[in-house]
């Protein structure tokens, strides 16, 4: 492992130009050799204190030691006839794997050394814990089956969570070597027989064997495999024709370059993959009939141009007239994707390391919807890390890492630079870049399908982060240190909405045909942003071992996100004067003097938001063995989280605002008319949709959680967890000064049209869980897990059952907000189950028929999301809709009529003057069922040749399931599911690994 002085440097340094660093995984992978040949059966012993870990080489000399903590590790390397070697191994930095160079003892030597399977009890002492049963007996070598360890049942308690078996428990120390290593013929002399030894050792060699190792493989299915998509109309659409193929490369072993790095110490791995995938789906829709299209019922003179021009983009119904779906037809979208990863570490000398990593991945993909425009998606991402660990002393090291990352995507919608559909229509005040062309958005309350096209983005986001910790082991203390600093960038040139969007409510075909919109948004202009944010934490932690039967781990954490600026601070707020009276814009200063507020006279950061340094979160963790040797393990644990990801949602709302740009969103009425034609032309609208507090705070949350695992007899482990957590400063969206229609002018007190987030949000969850798991014995595990679990708050963003973010109904009441959460699901049973032939059928052709096959399945079953209900029309004074929730009519809501999953009747309008009075998320989805099953086996063509093949199938029952229902209760598709679920697909793999 030990390399010269005389080109250290050098080394560094085109090591560094290779690749870059990543951290490295926690498990510890190495090879065992004698000269240039690998060493099978060797035993690798790692220990740290009287925790152990061991493993045995494979027929290449590989072995991999899993579940090592951080901190330094002895670890010891033990074979029959050969040089006990023994080395302090740093984790993780040095879990890149290691190399091991046996030498053969002398005669002299042979004569005093144990046998290394079966140790004395006082080399290497077993966890004062472990239980007899915990381990079993060594299996005889004989045949070229090598000694096999068993994940230990009774280790020490572990505060990380893990499960106490996750450690490999020593051979027993109990049994002679005679038992343990008996086999026909010495490993010593050679003299053995090709059956009785290891291929590649003594005698039985079959030739010089490559030190590098990889793998080829290819993943594929087809419509021929699969079902035809679910059709919700019960129309017999016909199976487009699709494919998929992934194919997979990967080669890897010691890094050698003639005169630079030569030696023991350095590896690489080059892995590739790529995706070719042709996907299919089946989408209902509701489009307007040829009688609808006539206006029969509109005098011709009252139809409008622009509808009529639109109107041609819908398609004809292709199966009769229904009023919930009328038209069905397959998507056909492609996505290709082409992926490479290089990594790469170099032991410098026993106190210094490099290693690194380099990623790419290019993504093309094409996709369509009913309306056939086709809209293409192009992406490249790039990454990188560079680290470097410095070890100081036997207890202390250091990592310093260095990380970047890269992604451009641009999407290019069907009728940018090809057709001017808005200016073609009439429509004015829209966008006339030939990115942006394209037609309008139209919304219909009554369900008919929403027209719309992609709008044109062009991304370059990257990231680059620089990372350092300090690790000191003092028994019984592991002590970690450390910070990051991260700098991010993302530039964007889109348009929020360029060509506008209409809402049709009420008679919402008929207002269309005349060209009389209910209200219509715009947001065009500064097309071009760069936003920039920093962010630092900096931690420490300490995991106590106070004894054998107790472990806490204690740290805290402090984190900190800046708020995005704009580069030429092109960021717009309102300053707001008490209880809404008026509000008039702010914008950011750049590189000019910090704005100040003209109501409030506040002064205003480059962000246009306060910075929130309060981001200290401790955490605390233990795991409790009361009865030394017993198998109850008591863990619990206490930490606090902030939402660091809160800021650039915000900022991307905030960058497109007047005066920098045209926003507004604004309904019609007869003082101010509009029709499709004029309606982005209005000067009357509020000029500014969206507004932040300026004391906006980063939300957080508490999370606590009690479990015991104990073991069963039949191989069984219980495991009970009560889980919790309570979160504050959550995210809540209202719009001021609006009130119920039919209340009057009268009870508008101030500007409206534009919606106000702020951090008064509060949420709560609750869950209780039982598994049951069956340890892997004579070939099958299973698991049992049932979870309880309920969660309520006000402050959701984002929902099932409409498109937008949540906005408070009444902008005045916020709790009644409250309600069950997006992601609230009552009940969950999970159940999971593996058996495996292994090699117990040797002979015959049932041997060759059933010999190591694979067998798992996967059930899961829970009941369904809370659904928001939605009554679509505009919220009085704004054009903003979707924020009005109906009222309960006393009729029963899941007792539906024919066809339907929720009855209609159940809700009705809001009385006039009143708001809804159905609550947030008050309707229950679908329940949700899912059996997925797969066939493995592995085939051992030669020595270090293996073929695995694989048949998976997901929904292998082809039960149909929906993802939520429709809940705009003035729709005609209310309580239909908006799409099925996949039915079942078959996916075959077939990898070579060499």
């Amino acid at each position: 492992m030990l390399t010269t002085t005389k080109h250290w440097r050098l080394k560094l340094l085109v090591l560094a130009a290779l690749c870059a660093a990543a951290a490295v995984a926690a498990d510890s992978p190495g090879t065992v050799r004698f000269g240039e040949f690998p060493v099978p059966g060797a035993t690798v012993r790692a220990s740290q204190g009287d925790h152990i870990v061991a493993a045995l080489t494979d027929e290449t000399g590989a072995y991999n030691l899993s579940g090592l903590a951080d901190g330094i590790w002895t670890v010891r390397v033990e074979m029959s006839g050969f040089e006990t070697v023994t080395r302090e191994v740093v984790v993780p930095a040095s879990a890149a794997a290691q190399v091991w160079d046996l030498k053969m003892l002398s005669l002299q030597s042979m004569k005093a050394v144990p046998n290394p399977v079966a140790p004395a009890a006082t080399s290497v002492p077993a966890p004062p814990s472990a239980s007899r049963r915990g381990r079993t007996r060594a299996t005889p070598a004989a045949a070229g089956v090598q000694p096999t360890f068993r994940r230990a049942e009774g280790t020490a308690a572990t505060a990380a969570g893990a499960p106490a078996e996750s450690d490999l428990a020593p051979p027993n120390p109990n049994e002679s070597a005679s038992e343990a290593f008996a086999i026909n013929g010495s490993v010593n002399n050679g003299a053995a027989v090709s059956f009785a030894q290891a291929g590649a050792f003594g005698n039985a060699r079959r030739g010089r064997s490559s030190m590098y190792s990889g793998s080829a493989g290819v993943v594929v299915d087809n419509s021929a495999l699969n079902a035809n998509s679910y059709s919700l109309t019960g129309q017999a659409t016909p199976k487009p024709a699709y494919n998929r193929a992934q194919t997979a490369l990967s080669l890897g072993g010691p890094l050698t370059i003639p005169r630079l790095m030569t030696g023991t110490g350095a590896s690489f791995f080059v892995g590739f993959q790529s995706v070719r995938n042709r996907n299919a789906t089946i989408q209902s829709a509701l489009v307007p009939t040829a009688e609808q299209r006539a206006g029969q019922a509109i005098a011709p003179s009252l139809l409008s141009p622009q509808s009529l021009a639109l109107l041609r983009l819908y398609p004809l119904p292709n199966f009769a007239a229904s009023s919930r779906y009328n038209y069905q037809v397959p998507l056909i979208g492609s996505t290709h994707q082409d992926s490479l990863q290089v990594r790469a570490n170099k032991a410098i000398n026993r106190s210094n390391q490099v290693s690194g990593d380099f990623g790419s991945q290019s993504t093309r993909s094409d996709s369509t919807g009913i309306f056939g425009f086709l809209d293409t998606t192009r992406s490249l991402g790039l990454n990188s890390s560079a680290g470097w660990t410095r070890r100081y002393t036997a207890r202390t090291f250091a990592n310093l890492r260095f990380q970047f990352s890269r992604l451009s995507t641009t999407l290019t919608p069907f009728f940018s630079g090809r057709t001017d559909i808005s200016g073609q229509a009439g429509i004015a005040g829209s966008s006339r870049d030939p990115r942006d062309w394209g037609p309008p958005t139209l919304e219909f309350a009554s369900g008919i399908a929403t027209l719309s096209a992609a709008r044109s983005s062009v991304s370059h986001d990257q990231t680059g982060i620089v990372s350092y910790d300090y690790f000191w082991t003092r028994n019984p203390h592991n002590l970690n240190f450390g910070g990051d600093f991260r700098r991010q960038q993302f530039n964007l040139i889109s348009q929020q909405d360029p060509r506008g969007t209409f809402t049709f409510t009420g008679s919402d075909l008929s207002g269309f045909l005349r060209g009389i919109p209910d209200t219509a948004a715009l947001a065009l202009g500064n097309a071009d942003k760069y936003l920039r944010s920093s962010g630092w934490d900096f931690y420490a932690k300490d995991d106590w071992r106070v004894n054998p039967g107790l472990t806490l781990n204690l740290g805290v954490r402090w984190e900190y996100s800046a708020p995005l600026t704009e580069r030429y601070g092109r960021l717009v707020n309102l300053d707001i004067s008490p209880g809404f009276a008026a509000v008039v814009p702010v914008i950011a200063g750049g590189v000019a003097a910090a704005p100040r507020g003209p109501l409030t006279s506040r002064a205003y950061p480059d962000s246009l938001l306060r910075p929130d340094y309060s981001g200290i979160q401790p955490r605390i963790g233990f795991a409790w063995r009361p009865m030394t040797g017993g198998s109850l393990v008591v863990r619990g644990g206490y930490g606090l989280y902030y939402d660091s990801s809160v800021y650039q949602p915000i900022a991307l709302r905030m960058v497109q605002q007047a005066p920098l740009s045209r926003s507004f969103s604004i309904q019609n009425n007869p003082a101010n008319p509009f029709t499709l034609a004029t309606a982005l032309l209005s000067t009357a609208a509020t000029p500014n949709t969206f507004a932040v507090d300026p004391d906006f705070r980063v939300g957080f949350n508490h999370t606590w959680q009690l479990s015991v695992q104990r073991d069963l007899p039949a191989s069984l482990v219980f495991i009970g967890t009560y889980m919790g957590s309570r979160g504050a400063r959550g995210r809540q969206q209202f719009l001021p000064n609006t009130f119920p229609a039919g209340t009057g002018p009268a009870g508008v007190i101030g500007p409206a049209g534009f919606t106000y987030l702020t951090s008064g949000g509060n949420s709560n969850r609750e869950s209780a869980q039982v598994q049951l798991r069956r340890r892997l014995h004579k070939g099958f595990t299973a698991s049992l897990q049932y979870a309880w679990a309920k969660a309520i708050d006000n402050a959701a963003l984002g929902g099932r059952g409409q498109s937008s973010a949540f906005t408070a109904q009444n902008w005045l009441d916020l709790a009644g907000e409250r309600g069950l959460s997006n992601f609230d699901q009552r009940h969950l049973v999970n159940f999971q189950a593996q058996f495996g032939t292994g090699m117990s059928i040797r002979n015959g052709w049932q041997g060759t028929l059933l010999r190591e096959w694979t067998a798992t399945t996967q059930i899961n079953a829970g009941t369904g999301l809370p659904l928001n209900p939605v009554f679509l029309r505009p919220t009085p004074g704004t054009g903003v809709t979707g924020s009005i929730r109906p009222s309960f009519t006393g009729a029963p809501l899941y007792d539906p009529p024919s066809g339907l999953y929720l009855n209609p009747a159940a809700f009705t309008a809001p009385a006039a003057g009143q708001w809804g009075n159905a609550g947030r998320n008050t309707i229950t989805g679908p329940n949700q069922f899912s059996l997925n099953a797969s066939l493995a086996r592995t085939f051992r063509l030669r020595d270090r040749v293996n073929a695995d093949f694989r048949i998976d199938a997901a929904n292998a029952l082809n039960h149909v399931t929906f993802p939520a229902w429709i809940t705009v209760a003035n729709s005609a598709q209310f309580g239909l599911p908006p799409a099925a679920n996949p039915m079942r697909t078959l996916q075959t793999t077939f990898r070579v690994r060499f």
